[in-house]
């Protein structure tokens, strides 16, 4: 007998109806409309009839046994929690600063943007920071005579560094340190960017020094401008002494008699100090003219053609003389910084107007323009090719003068070998 499939069905709908009606008695708590309408069903831990409160702390602490313990997470030790520890002493005579190549002790800064606090740490070091500098004498100590704050014995230092370098290397030790540090040779390097010198760069020359004689740095951006300035502050600062210096590329030897052991105390700078406010390098009005005739000039300099393009972290140690060669002829200079930083451009111009000298007409537009100024004598500022034209001949002059004693001093040894042949002579007669 063939059974009728719509009486089937009926029979299977009666059946999950009486399942699901059997489901809504067991599980009173729950809404038989959500079972109708999604076929939801609970895991067992939802059940209420399946909760146990022993078998469900046995669980939980089954569950803790099984998974793994976790490690205690690595928390480096804080250069701020200084419980029992004494503050660093530095036997360095010179002040702390950020940068020794771009901030200069002569200018004084006017006020400060944030509070008085030391990029050391509280507590950290035995010197109080200024706000832009920690000196190496407490400026409130007094004295023993009472006449100020004590000195620092400058004299003990160059003679400890003196000691350290030993005897001047000769040329063969100098070519032979040289060539063993090139780019090609080793890839030991420490970077001088827009910052200069900064402090906790000493400490990266000295960690160098720990397995190499010499170290190599390279000069790259604002401090470029005076490189006298740099190489100066690297032999003052860090004791050693440059061999070699090619462009921005400075070889810095340490010394023969250098101790690494012996290494100075080197505090370093957990974070930049906030830049002081220092005076304007614009004025409003320039100095000798009118403010029409400030406005004109400002108008003129930003039409002048450019005398050069600054690259971004560029090499700009030609820019001087090239500054000072153009005011034999021009009385006003642009120099197009389109591209670099507004605190780069800012620095060149104040180095700038320093080293040239100058008068600082605009920072407008990217550009620096210079005025050479009313006063400007150009018998005091000789061009490149004439300084090199008095070098030429005065080492021309040197040379000649040279030979002619030279030349004499042989007619002298000449002479008296033949005033010693005719003693020798007459005596044996």
């Amino acid at each position: 007998m063939i059974s009728d499939p719509i009486t089937h069905r009926n029979r299977t709908l009666a059946a999950l109806h009486v399942a699901r009606r059997l489901l809504f008695s067991s599980l009173p708590s729950l809404s038989p409309r959500l079972l109708d309408r999604y076929g939801f069903v609970p895991p067992p831990s939802l059940r209420p009839h399946n909760r146990n409160p022993s078998s469900g702390h046995q669980a939980e602490a089954n569950n803790d046994n099984k998974k793994k313990k976790t490690k205690v997470p690595y928390r480096p030790p804080s250069s701020l929690d200084r419980a029992g520890q004494e503050p660093v002493h530095s036997d360095l005579p010179f002040d702390f600063r950020f940068s020794y190549t771009e901030s200069s002790p002569n200018v004084k800064p006017i006020g400060l943007r944030e509070p008085k606090y030391s990029p050391f740490g509280p507590g950290r070091v035995d010197r109080i920071w200024t706000g832009f500098s920690a000196p190496a004498v407490d400026p409130t100590v007094r004295s023993v005579d009472g006449d100020g704050p004590e000195t620092v014995d400058l004299e003990k230092a160059k003679q400890m560094r003196t000691k350290i370098l030993g005897k001047p290397l000769s040329p063969a030790e100098r070519a032979f340190l040289v060539e063993k540090y090139q780019k090609n040779r080793t890839k030991r390097q420490v970077n001088l960017g827009r910052d200069g010198l900064t402090h906790n760069m000493l400490n990266d020359i000295h960690n160098n020094w720990k397995n190499a004689e010499a170290v190599r740095i390279k000069c790259l951006g604002v401090p470029t401008v005076d490189m006298e300035n740099v190489c100066t502050q690297l032999e003052e600062k860090t004791g050693g002494s440059i061999i070699h210096r090619h462009g921005g590329q400075i070889l810095l030897y340490r010394g023969r008699r250098y101790n690494a052991k012996k290494r100075p105390r080197i505090p370093l700078m957990l974070w930049k100090p906030h830049e002081p406010i220092y005076p304007r390098l614009i004025k409003t009005v320039i100095e000798g003219l009118t403010i029409g005739e400030t406005k004109e000039m400002r108008k003129r300099g930003l039409a002048v053609p450019a005398l050069t393009k600054l690259a971004k972290n560029g090499y700009y140690a030609s820019l001087v003389p090239m500054v000072r060669d153009a005011f034999l002829t021009d009385e006003l200079v642009r120099i197009d910084c389109k591209g670099l930083e507004k605190s780069d451009y800012k620095k060149i111009g104040a180095k700038l107007r320093d080293l040239v000298p100058c008068v600082l007409v605009t920072f407008e537009k990217e550009q620096i323009v210079a005025w050479r100024g009313n006063k400007y004598n150009r018998s005091t500022h000789p061009s490149s090719e004439e300084r090199s034209f008095t070098q030429v001949t005065e080492s021309g002059i040197c040379a000649e003068n040279c030979s002619i004693d030279s030349c004499s001093s042989s007619v002298d040894q000449i002479s008296d070998l033949n005033t010693n042949d005719e003693d020798t002579a007459s005596s044996t007669s």
